[in-house]
């Protein structure tokens, strides 16, 4: 069989990481998808006037709508709003990111464990905080159980518990958009044509249900954090 050609391996030289220039590469997709769509809802006649058809406006405000609707009802929190730039663009990112690696001679960046560790840490950074602005120093007794007399038994295990979250969150991720692509790999070099598609066709499938589940799972912990009847 022979070996595909990596593309980041050799914009990189050997000496930049491979993860590197993929998170950059979607990082810079991302950014300049989001000027195109802020100049042409800005040059808009009638914001309120949808564009007919299919256009960039179209498609963002599409998007927004669908990251505003989706937050609020896995949250289920007042001011729901507010957290969707923070998930929207976690979502995005990892979207683009896992669909990357269906382009040949390309690797998903969240075939990585290193991001993968790194996105599940910023989402464990943000429920604690989002923890501590709903209940401000309370939060800490949510560490202790729902029963005090047993908190030296339950703490230990409720620190655990939060800690494992982002590494269960970047394993999950890694380990699921490194067997895809693996796969994909193997499939495509094996076979032409009909095959090939039927496995970018899973993969596809697996693209946006990784990058939904690792968001979904955020949100949740989210919701824990900050829910008063915790």
């Amino acid at each position: 069989m022979q070996k595909s050609v990596n593309f980041l391996e050799l914009i990189g030289g050997g000496r930049i990481p491979e993860v590197l220039i993929g998170t950059w590469i979607v990082m810079g997709i991302l950014i300049v998808f989001g000027f195109i769509a802020r100049a042409s809802i800005a040059g808009a006649a009638d914001p309120l006037i949808p564009d007919e058809g299919i256009s960039i406006r179209s498609v963002s405000e599409m998007i927004v709508e669908w990251l505003d609707g989706f937050v609020s009802e896995v949250t289920e929190m007042h001011g729901s709003r507010a957290m969707v730039p923070f998930f929207g663009c976690i979502f995005m990112f990892i979207l683009f990111a896992n669909f990357f690696g269906l382009i040949p001679g390309m690797e998903p960046p969240t075939a990585d464990s290193d991001l993968t560790f790194a996105l599940g840490i910023v989402c464990f950074g943000y429920y604690i905080y989002q923890g501590f602005a709903s209940k401000g120093v309370w939060y800490l007794r949510s560490f202790l159980g729902p029963y005090l007399p047993l908190a030296v038994l339950m703490m230990p295990i409720e620190l655990a518990d939060n800690l494992f979250r982002p590494f269960s969150l970047g394993i999950r991720l890694y380990a699921n958009m490194f067997a895809d692509h693996t796969v994909l790999s193997i499939f495509t070099g094996l076979t032409r044509l009909v095959v090939p598609l039927a496995f970018y066709a899973l993969g596809s499938i697996v693209c946006v249900i990784q990058a939904v589940i690792f968001v979904v799972l955020s949100m949740s912990y989210v919701r824990l954090a900050a829910s008063h009847d915790h």
